[in-house]
């Protein structure tokens, strides 16, 4: 896609946001602060999401401005060839109109002196709340700089709305632009996840000291080498017993023959995320107990995938996903039977949640938990209560999503067993984990993360190559 194009995509998000204000509406988003990350040093900058959805524009101190009108304003730094020099190119309010299609661009330095004339004469005034730390306080300031004209007839909006509710819901359904972004980085994903399968079972067959961190490393270079910016989070690198910590952190326990490995990572790229975990043996050969585990683990993810569809609700894949892993607990033994019944008294009560305690999934997008609500929207009225057999604590339950052609998703069951007397001793220390990313189409759902295999006789013939 040429400049050109690209940027009309934004233009057009622009353009939605604009219908949606309301007569007289004002809207203002801004980008992420830079964070200093100990003394002179910050950390590697990333933008905000809802700003970049809108603009496409990548550098800090910038700030947007929407009218109902479909008026755009885009505040950034000013040309300054100095810093320049020692920070990188700056775009500049002069070139950014030209560039980025907004119809005006002020210098950022001029923020507090033209804000309040933006939003003088205007009826209501939206921004995204609960997300910018401070920016209900630097709002208020404009606004009293506007009450402090209306002697002189200025008019100062009344409302202030959470421009949150608008952007969440144009951000859940992705368009063509983005799909291809996401798939692009789920292909970078998948063969960084195949590099470090293969590396592993290399370095143990070779009788390599084989560490969390070497895998990271792999997945790292994967990621950089075909264009990805960063990790879209913090990689879960997990050996033996630590994939039993669902946010483990790559660290430097030794990879060990005959343990298994859990790896959740996905690169960013162009700001889109991607999220695959995959669990195979560090040798490249499952042991039976493991391999028992493991293909409970995928029979469930199969039977959430098959509940992934247009028309569904978003709880639908969690629920399938729970049925298979509480009956493969009774059966295997990670439940006994004595204790907890059959297989409707362990969903009812929860029983399950002791070796599987998320969700199936999340929504994908510009942020690896991205936002969009869970609850259907025109059912927001009709609510349940339910008391929970785990805490005890009475919950409202609402209509959960449905899903429709456009949503990205994530499906990722698991199953993990800590030492137990009440367990099998040869399941001891396992965590398993599958995940993948699914596109909503109009008849079922895509698996955009599939070039790296999840059935166990494919991930034994990759590790031995």
């Amino acid at each position: 896609m040429d400049a050109h194009n690209a940027y009309s995509v934004y233009a057009k998000r622009r353009a939605r946001v604009a219908a949606q204000l309301g007569p007289g509406g004002v809207a203002i988003v801004p980008t992420a602060p830079e964070r200093t990350r100990n003394r002179d040093s910050e950390y590697l900058f990333r933008f905000d999401s809802y700003f970049y959805y809108l603009t496409g524009f990548t550098e800090p101190n910038a700030w947007l401005v929407i009218t109902a009108e479909g008026q755009t304003t885009l505040f950034c730094q000013p040309k300054d060839l100095e810093r320049e020099i020692w920070d990188g190119y700056r775009l500049g309010p002069e070139a950014a109109p030209g560039t980025l299609g907004v119809d005006q661009a002020l210098s950022v330095a001029s923020l507090a002196a033209d804000m309040p004339k933006l939003l003088e004469n205007r009826s209501s005034v939206w921004f995204p709340f609960a997300t910018h730390q401070g920016m209900t306080a630097q709002v208020d300031g404009w606004l009293q700089q506007v009450k402090a004209r209306v002697r002189f007839g200025a008019l100062c909006p009344e409302a202030q709305r959470d421009l949150c509710s608008v952007l969440d819901e144009m951000r859940l359904i992705k368009d063509a632009h983005e799909l291809a972004i996401m798939r692009r980085a789920s292909q970078i994903s998948a063969s960084a996840h195949v590099r470090a399968m293969q590396t592993s079972a290399r370095m143990i067959r070779a009788g390599e000291d084989v560490r969390e961190y070497h895998l990271d490393a792999e997945l790292l270079h994967e990621f950089r080498r075909h264009g990805s910016q960063y990790p879209a989070y913090s990689s879960i690198v997990a050996a033996g017993a630590n994939a039993c910590v669902l946010h483990y952190r790559a660290d430097n326990a030794p990879v060990r023959d005959g343990e298994l490995v859990l790896i959740d990572a996905g690169c960013e790229l162009d700001g889109y995320a991607s999220d695959i975990t995959r669990t195979f043996p560090a040798n490249g050969r499952f042991s039976g107990p493991q391999r028992e585990l493991y293909d409970l683990v995928l029979a469930s993810q199969e039977a959430a995938v098959k509940a992934t569809r247009p028309g569904a609700r978003f709880i639908e894949p969690h629920d399938a996903t729970v049925r298979v892993l509480a009956q493969g607990m009774l059966d295997l033994g990670l439940l006994n039977k004595n204790d907890v019944g059959h297989l409707d008294d362990v969903i009812e009560k929860r029983h399950y949640f002791r070796h599987y305690m998320h969700r199936t999934g999340h929504w994908l997008g510009l942020d690896v938990h991205d936002c969009g609500s869970y609850v259907e929207p025109s059912e927001l009225g009709q609510t349940s209560e339910r008391l929970d057999p785990l805490s005890n604590e009475l919950i409202k339950d609402r209509p959960s999503r449905i899903l429709r052609p456009g949503m990205v998703l994530t499906i990722e069951p698991g199953l993990y067993v800590s030492p137990s007397e009440d367990v099998p001793k040869q399941f001891w220390n396992t965590g398993i984990r599958i995940e993948d990313d699914a596109v909503i189409t109009e008849t079922g759902c895509e698996l955009i993360t599939r070039d790296v295999p999840v059935d166990g006789d494919e991930i034994e013939a990759l590790m031995r190559g």
